[in-house]
């Protein structure tokens, strides 16, 4: 579906906070606070301003509250240069997934690592991606804590996420879960998969067991930085109804989290003020 065609607009109830949009100026404390008073229904923390609250006292402001965690940012970092190191971050991921059980997460989110300090060897870090998510699946499943994949735009492929695409990591997927049992899906984050050609259909593929997350936010033209230079909703290129629309259509009923890395712009505004723009485009143009 194109922009400019025809659509519903999205539940106000389905808006999710990821805390990196307001990490400048919030603690996770005051990001749970405001949460519940501009009425948005879901957040995902990250794991430094967890660490900084306290599991427990997160996990208690978050029930009274009544907020929903859409997830935990993040696991994986796999792909290491020897045995210890990845060992050691095995052991981190392990960690991160009885975090998110505390927290009552629907998922834990994997950014799963670029390519070792020296190395050029791109499907060998793949290969210690999957390697990497093998071995802390067996916990995921008894926590019940959903693995979620996030594939990252290609440009992040060196140091942060040898995974780019839908498709790479729904292939994943299929290896180490193949009856689809819930335990193992992707996160849709429109930034970094946008402009592939193969999104609807990817989309489609991963259906509503392996659909575990949706983040929204916006591409902008130009954009100044690569990493601290995301759009908000309505502000960029981003076709966020269609893409919507096909998350819908295949059973995709969960939060649409916003998550906006803007150091020029968002990061310095009043975070109330963003949580009320965050609402008004919402409803406007996702």
């Amino acid at each position: 579906m194109r922009r400019g065609s025809k659509q519903t607009p999205p539940d106000a109830a389905k808006l999710a906070l990821n805390t990196a949009t307001t990490r400048e100026k919030w603690t996770l404390a005051q990001a749970i606070e405001g949460c519940a008073r501009h009425g948005i229904r879901g957040i995902a923390p990250w794991r430094d301003q967890l660490k900084a609250m306290g599991v427990n006292r997160a996990a208690r402001a978050v029930r009274a509250h009544g907020l929903v965690v859409t997830g935990l940012c993040r696991g994986g970092m796999f792909p290491a240069s020897n045995v210890r190191e990845r060992k050691r971050r095995i052991t981190d991921n392990l960690r991160a997934i009885d975090q998110a059980y505390a927290l009552g997460a629907r998922c834990l989110v994997l950014v799963v690592g670029g390519l070792p300090p020296g190395s050029r060897d791109l499907a060998g870090a793949r290969e210690q991606v999957a390697a990497g998510i093998a071995a802390i699946l067996p916990h995921a499943r008894d926590a019940r804590i959903p693995l979620a994949i996030e594939p990252l735009h290609p440009m992040y492929a060196a140091d942060r996420a040898c995974i780019n695409t839908l498709a790479q990591a729904l292939d994943v997927c299929d290896a180490l879960d193949a009856e689809k049992s819930g335990a193992l899906g992707v996160v849709v984050d429109v930034y970094h998969v946008w402009w592939d050609p193969d999104l609807e259909a990817g989309i489609r593929r991963a259906g509503e067991k392996r659909l575990l997350a949706y983040h929204i936010c916006d591409w902008l033209v130009p954009t100044a930085d690569l990493l601290y230079d995301r759009g908000m909703m309505g502000d960029g290129v981003i076709d966020l109804p269609g893409i919507r629309s096909w998350l819908e259509r295949a059973g995709y009923t969960g939060l649409h989290e916003v998550e906006i890395f803007s150091a020029a712009k968002w990061w310095k505004r009043d975070p109330d003020e963003v949580l009320r723009v965050c609402c008004k485009r919402h409803h406007r143009y996702c």
